[in-house]
């Protein structure tokens, strides 16, 4: 009986076992074959605009060829620049080692493909931030550690990486880790990371401010007017701790030409900003756009056609270069996500998550004179 019973259980597992061999050799055929890639030659971006550029946001994208892909792609449009966010958050552990590995990848693709990266650092990581507190708060006490890290990043892409953004959009609450935003504060951070950076490279262009366009009033919980922000931050003594103004600039419901006011938010008031820096003797520093551009949701009351989204980025370009000289380059939001966001926030993108380009892709493709190559 025994040895019956065994032999049953012998062709019992043996049939097992083929069935799970089989399964396995199924899986092998179904599951796609591992992507290798390699950055291939260096690349050249081709416009007759120079001033193009996009906030790609690969940040969260893991797969390499994605991020490969989408820089091709800004390539193809013809933009020069890119904006990209390294959070400080993401890459580093408490006993000072840094993991390298997804800006090195994101860099070294941007690098090959001939594109200009303005890295903007920021985002606190735990250890460094009162407990309880968000990414986005940062005090005093981590300023030394945040310089510590800006650092590193200027020194170990010397020669890939020329500019990088000191925090993001400071005169909002809720980037300050949604405390009372002053920008004494602020100036206090830029001095510590400016003089760190310059030490670990001094090519490195240094840009204060992606100050978010808001006409918050003084006591305001939820933040402060970017123009009197500006004003405090010059009053401080920012001056000497930048290289550049980085400023975000949408145009809402306007079109690019409307007439700029203390009172309005619109693209036009960069035009604010500069007359700040010139009224504080800064007038010659460059500012960077990194963040502008147009939404075309069909429902969100502060966005516009699609016919009109083309027009007026179309035209805001073309403004900027005829009528900005201090001006260096627009950062258009967004490229492209790794996800759809499902919010009016896709209605930002010049490509959808698949990679399919949008209208407006095509348009700017032939603004910078590729559709002609």
């Amino acid at each position: 009986m025994r040895s019956v019973l065994h032999a049953r259980l012998h062709s019992l597992n043996l049939r097992m076992g083929l069935r799970l061999l089989l399964f396995v050799g199924l899986l092998s055929q179904i599951a796609p074959a591992p992507i290798f890639v390699t950055p291939g030659p260096a690349q050249t971006v081709y416009t007759e605009h120079p001033i193009v550029g996009v906030h790609t946001r690969l940040t969260d994208e893991v797969e390499e060829w994605k991020i490969q892909r989408t820089l091709q792609m800004v390539r193809q449009m013809g933009a020069q620049w890119i904006v990209e966010f390294f959070p400080w958050a993401y890459y580093a552990a408490e006993d000072g080692g840094f993991a390298w590995g997804h800006p090195d990848m994101v860099i070294t693709h941007a690098h090959t493909q001939g594109l200009t990266v303005i890295a903007r650092l920021g985002l606190t990581p735990e250890w460094a931030r009162p407990e309880d507190t968000p990414l986005t708060y940062l005090d005093a006490s981590a300023y030394d550690d945040f310089a510590t890290y800006a650092a590193a990043f200027a020194a170990r892409y010397r020669g890939q990486v020329q500019y990088i953004i000191i925090g993001n959009e400071p005169n909002l609450s809720y980037e300050w880790g949604y405390r009372t935003t002053t920008p004494q504060d602020y100036v206090d951070l830029l001095a510590v990371v400016y003089t760190a950076v310059k030490a670990a490279n001094p090519d490195m262009v240094v840009l204060a401010g992606a100050l978010a366009p808001t006409l918050e009033p003084e006591g305001s919980p939820w933040g402060l007017n970017d123009l009197t922000y500006l004003s405090g931050m010059y009053e401080a003594g920012a001056a000497a701790y930048f290289d550049g103004l980085s400023v975000h600039s949408y145009g809402l419901t306007f079109p690019p030409d409307a007439e700029p006011g203390a009172d309005v938010l619109n693209f036009r008031r960069v035009e604010l900003v500069h007359d700040v820096m010139t009224q504080y003797g800064d007038g010659d520093t460059p500012i960077y756009i990194t963040e502008t551009g147009w939404n075309d949701h069909p429902r969100w009351t502060r966005a516009v056609r699609s016919g009109q989204r083309i027009q007026y980025t179309r035209d805001a370009l073309q403004y900027a270069e005829e009528n900005w000289p201090y001006v260096k380059m627009m950062g258009i939001w967004a490229f492209r996500f790794p996800a759809p966001t499902k919010s009016y926030m896709d209605y930002y993108t010049l490509v959808t998550p698949e990679f399919v380009p949008k209208p407006i892709y095509q348009e700017l493709q032939d603004y910078t004179g590729n559709l002609r190559q």
